[in-house]
């Protein structure tokens, strides 16, 4: 049985949630990517001592609750406003996530290519930039991609510091009409399904199909 009002829903959630919603998504995995970067950059070539810190960094961060993190810098940190707390913790989050599948990507390329890059005359940071890089970016995007679908439901935990988004609209829908909070939640559900999945279908497999048929990935992890 179709219940009204369903359309309303989707919409209402999509026009007054969703630009919250994929904001805080944006800035999650832009910033995470590149702390993540350059945690990833460390592992491989930072040496015994930095690449000890950047794995207790990741380690610590994958092991605390992203709602705890949200309130530890939220109500820990003085003059910190709650919308700054939830943008850092999702960005630091996913950088601990992100460091680790670019780590990955980053030793599946190659060897061979860095060092005929230093035989041409490029320091190890030219190397990394202009050759190990991009191929690295592209071996990194079916992993990105689930990264992508992790982060942007993650972001329904600033509905708990107060910050509007996709959640926290469907909860006033339902606090207004308890009686329509299962089809709401529902609605909710098919909203966030409808962000992840042409991503990690779409981006994710047809890019992991063309990195097998070049022979690229796959390497030592």
């Amino acid at each position: 049985m179709q219940v009204p009002g369903f359309p309303s829903i989707f919409f209402y959630i999509l026009v007054y949630g969703a630009p919250a919603t994929l904001q805080l998504t944006a800035y999650g995995i832009i910033w995470g990517f590149v702390i993540g970067l350059a945690l990833a950059f460390t592992r491989v070539y930072g040496g015994r001592e930095l690449g000890w810190i950047a794995s207790s960094y990741e380690n610590v961060l994958r092991g605390i609750p992203l709602p705890v993190l949200m309130m530890i810098f939220g109500f820990g940190i003085p003059g910190m406003s709650l919308l700054a707390a939830v943008i850092l913790s999702l960005a630091l989050r996913s950088a601990a996530f992100q460091s680790q599948l670019l780590r990955g990507a980053i030793l599946s390329v190659d060897p061979g290519q860095q060092l005929a890059a230093r035989a041409l005359g490029m320091n190890r940071l030219q190397a990394f930039r202009h050759v190990v890089l991009p191929q690295a970016l592209r071996i990194a995007v079916p992993s990105w991609s689930n990264e992508y679908a992790v982060l942007i439901k993650d972001t329904s935990y600033a509905y708990a510091m107060g910050i509007t988004e996709m959640t926290r609209e469907a909860m006033y829908l339902g606090v207004n009409d308890p009686a329509l909070l299962f089809p709401i939640m529902v609605v909710l559900a098919l909203v966030y399904f409808v962000f992840t999945y042409p991503v990690t279908k779409i981006l994710g497999e047809r890019q992991a199909k063309k990195l097998k048929a070049l022979g690229l990935g796959g390497g030592q992890t």
